[in-house]
């Protein structure tokens, strides 16, 4: 780590880094992504109810035995979705042999789920025919920005010396958060409980990686770790209601989130998620160590969300 001359703190505290365009590109992207899997799901919606009589009535014509909570064939569901988060304060560590080894305790995280990049996610479920176990593939594009201007007890050695007592977390970060965001891709199991055909609570258990996008940069620092990274395994645990129409699904859902973080302190700024996890697949392989050490963290979060999927099996009937 590059750290600045002098025994006072600088200019550099209120002299930000702008955003590379590739970023800036990144983020407006990624907001387009949230609105295209929402309205995707959303357009169907009006053909759907124009011609939901017509299926209600060859439904109910026919003889059918299905349970009442259960679909009459195997389906597959692609939705999206939004929703608001909320983070626990957590014990925030960086260690770097000879020169840090200091706790920032109980910093405080906002998730800003309205701001650009807003919060959003997008998920694949597939049940087999009459199946009460299915499978889902979920990502949350979630986030998570420190609140630097509170006072934080330190523990531990900084710079080589005694880390103070208290401080602003400012004084010691200028950046620290995954604003780009606490990225969770997981592999879940549901399982659908007894309901009505059109009203299907369901519970899961997934785990699966968190990919950041990690933004740390130290006070008196000139470099910063700016990319997306693997930063350790993710497990989530959710409960939620479906209510299904002939072919779309309103789901409302409860998950809880626990991610213990390891961030290398790369010193680069990254342009793009392959590159990216490329870069630090070949620094591990190669046993090269990050230049500012690593930090590490566990983000638990409780996240309400609420989205529309479309199923390719319709409803079961009443």
């Amino acid at each position: 780590m590059q750290v600045a001359t002098g025994a006072v703190w600088t200019s550099e505290l209120s002299r930000g880094v702008s955003p590379k365009p590739d970023i800036r590109r990144a983020e407006t992207l990624s907001a387009i992504f949230a609105l295209i899997a929402l309205a995707a799901v959303t357009v169907p919606i009006v053909t759907e109810q124009s011609t939901d009589g017509a299926h209600s009535d060859r439904a109910a014509g026919s003889a059918q035995s299905s349970s009442s909570s259960t679909t009459s064939g195997s389906e597959l569901m692609f939705a999206g979705y939004g929703g608001v988060p909320y983070t626990y304060p957590s014990d925030v560590s960086v260690k770097k042999p000879g020169v840090h080894d200091f706790t920032a305790k109980d910093v405080q995280w906002d998730g800003k789920p309205f701001v650009n990049p807003i919060y959003y996610g997008a998920r694949i479920v597939r049940f087999g025919a009459g199946a009460r176990i299915g499978t889902m593939l979920d990502f949350t594009h979630s986030k998570t920005l420190a609140r630097l201007d509170e006072d934080t007890a330190f523990t531990g050695t900084l710079n080589g010396a005694p880390a103070p007592e208290r401080a602003r977390l400012r004084d010691i970060f200028r950046k620290l958060e995954a604003s780009h965001g606490h990225n969770m891709l997981t592999l879940n199991g549901l399982i659908r409980l007894a309901g009505l055909p059109r009203v299907q609570p369901y519970v899961g258990l997934g785990a699966g990686v968190t990919l950041p996008h990690s933004e740390v940069q130290f006070a008196k620092s000139e470099t910063r770790t700016y990319e997306y990274q693997v930063a350790g395994a993710v497990a989530q645990a959710l409960v939620g209601i479906e209510l299904r129409t002939e072919r779309v699904s309103y789901f409302f859902e409860y998950k809880f989130t626990f991610a213990p973080y390891t961030m290398p302190l790369s010193e680069r700024d990254g342009a793009w998620l392959p590159l990216d996890l490329w870069s630090q697949l070949k620094n591990w392989f190669s046993g090269t160590e990050p230049p500012s050490g690593r930090l590490t963290t566990t983000l638990a979060s409780h996240q309400g969300i609420f989205g529309l999927g479309i199923r390719s099996a319709p409803a079961a009937a009443p």
